[in-house]
């Protein structure tokens, strides 16, 4: 095997362990969020900062994460190729990344932009890494427990751009929040049968998926509709932004009923991929109808 191979196999893992694509996700949100922030005009220096100084922060958190579920892991299909449970990457090898990660991630926010963002970064990264994954073995309130850190990238976008906590960090981080529940319980739903093998508790009642379930999904997108028009009312976005949340909202709203309706898998993964859509129109709608403040 050649030296060069070697390194691309092990970034390749550590890519993996970190979660690169969904961290992107989550730090698109914490992106667009800095730009919302009243006086903040686009500079690439500082979006590029931004993207670096969170994905290290959440992929020290997911690799934290992986660290403590290793033995789980190995037991669920999807999970077992996972660079720990599969032994490409040893436990103390995958803390040294995480500590890095987590110390340079937190030093960027916090020297680039300021120490506030900073702060609720780290905390962000002790809820998930350390609260939300050990709880979702003890029961289901870990999905609202894991929907806290999981809602913050936004908060601390805003933050790092206004450097306070006020109405339009709260309301980002409000839709952010709500929009986790319906995208849990899906994929929850898919992976039912894993999920359970594992022992994890992440369904809001002990008979698994049902309507009771699709339900709440239901209610959760309905809330988001509000929740998606609060920047236009807060005037940090324009009206075409309410009538983007409003449509986009009504779509999300759409997929959970259907799960409802017919409580089956393929329903339940149409939901999980129209949460990746809601999340990524409404963030674009929000930005391109920005007010100048």
């Amino acid at each position: 095997m050649s030296v060069s191979y070697a390194i691309a196999s092990r970034v390749r893992d550590y890519f993996m362990m970190m979660k690169f694509t969904l961290t992107f996700m989550v730090v698109f949100s914490c992106v667009v969020a800095y730009l919302l922030a009243p006086g903040v005009k686009f500079e690439l220096l500082k979006v590029l900062l931004l993207f670096a100084g969170g994905i290290l922060v959440s992929g020290s958190a997911n690799t934290i994460n992986q660290i403590l579920e290793k033995d789980t892991d190995k037991l669920m299909a999807r999970t077992a190729t996972r660079p720990i449970p599969a032994g490409r990457l040893s436990v103390s090898e995958a803390s040294i990344v995480a500590l890095v990660t987590g110390l340079a991630g937190i030093a960027i926010l916090g020297f680039g932009f300021n120490w506030l963002a900073a702060g609720v970064s780290l905390a962000s990264l002790v809820l998930y890494g350390f609260v939300y994954t050990p709880w979702k073995k003890w029961n289901s309130l870990a999905v609202l427990v894991g929907a806290i850190p999981g809602a913050l990238p936004p908060l601390i976008g805003w933050v790092a751009g206004a450097n306070s906590f006020s109405e339009g960090g709260w309301a980002l981080f409000a839709i952010q929040f709500l929009w986790q529940f319906p995208h849990f319980w899906a994929i929850a739903w898919v992976a039912h049968t894993d999920y359970t093998r594992a022992g994890f508790k992440l369904m809001p009642t002990d008979r698994g998926p049902g309507k009771v379930i699709a339900l709440q999904s239901a209610m959760y997108a309905m809330l988001l509709i509000p929740a998606g028009i609060a920047p236009y009312l807060l005037k940090i976005t324009g009206p075409i932004s309410a009538v983007v949340a409003i449509l986009i909202g009504g779509f999300y709203l759409y997929r959970a009923i259907e799960l409802y309706r017919k409580c089956d898998v393929p329903s339940a993964r149409k939901l999980m991929f129209g949460s990746y859509i809601y999340l990524a129109v409404i963030l674009l709608g929000l930005l391109f109808d920005k007010v100048n403040l």
